[in-house]
């Protein structure tokens, strides 16, 4: 049983298995009680007990379906009101490997509103009791795909860049309320998610393939580094560096009145 000092309560999302239930594992055993969101209140209640056994945390489960609206406004309606929550881990989401134009529109409306809408509403609800408090911190886990969107499915890309681009607005709004806030993005990782996105992983070159512990270990590692971005498979950190300070650098000329030299050229020359 561990003796450390409670950090709070950190409400997991996803939290039955895979990554989020490591997440539950290695938060318990840092000081933090839990609340462990999904849908399988079976699955959710074999991590809480494995949890409470081997580390004495609190552990709640709570069974939420987040892509209907009733339990999405449960959950968001407890991180308003517990005071004891200090860090939200944004973990449940769906992918696709299916090419843009074979995907079921459905199952690209679903995946929107569980990795995009569920996401934001869950932010949305906690984000001003952290700042109230002046303490709390958000971990969104979106993916690499948020950077190479041609890699997997269209849709899912563009979700996980919805996420990333979240953070970082986040971030430039909270950093200086006290509100520790970071994007994670894994590359391809030992988990169910590939089988119910259409393919397993081991169709994928093994060295390509991160397990979820150690996956879930960098993570809270960048978190500890002060990382508002976190990609674990990135070997070299200062190409992540150089890739955001261009952006931002680019950033600073976006607005002119007055469209580039290159366009209006063009539109001298098709007159």
């Amino acid at each position: 049983m561990t003796a450390i000092t409670s950090k709070g309560t950190a409400l997991i999302t996803g939290a039955s298995s895979g990554i989020g239930a490591i997440y539950a594992d290695r938060l318990a055993r840092r000081g933090y009680d839990l609340i462990l969101v999904a849908r399988n209140q079976n699955a959710l209640d074999d991590v809480a007990k494995t949890i409470r056994t081997e580390t004495g945390r609190t552990v709640e489960t709570l069974a939420a379906d987040l892509a209907d609206h009733v339990d999405l406004a449960r959950v968001g309606s407890r991180l308003r009101s517990d005071k004891s929550i200090t860090m939200l881990v944004n973990n449940a989401g769906v992918g696709s490997v299916a090419p843009l134009l074979e995907a079921d529109i459905d199952k690209m409306e679903y995946m929107i509103g569980l990795n995009v809408t569920a996401l934001t509403r869950l932010t949305y609800a906690v984000a001003p009791a952290f700042v109230e408090r002046a303490k709390g911190t958000i971990i969104n886990i979106a993916s690499i795909v948020a950077l190479g969107p041609e890699i997997l499915n269209g849709v899912y890309g563009a979700s996980k860049a919805y996420v990333l681009a979240l953070t970082q607005s986040l971030q430039h709004e909270l950093a200086d309320k006290g509100v520790r806030v970071q994007a994670v993005l894994p590359g391809a990782t030992a988990t169910g998610f590939w089988e119910v996105s259409g393919m397993h992983y081991d169709n994928l070159p093994a060295e390509w393939v991160m397990t979820a512990d150690d996956m879930v270990d960098a993570a809270l590692a960048g978190l500890d580094l002060g990382e508002v971005i976190t990609i674990p498979p990135l070997q070299d950190g200062k190409e992540w560096d150089t890739y955001e300070a261009m952006r931002r650098d680019i950033s600073t000329r976006l607005s002119n009145h007055l469209p580039a030299e290159r366009y209006r050229v063009a539109q001298s020359e098709n007159a």
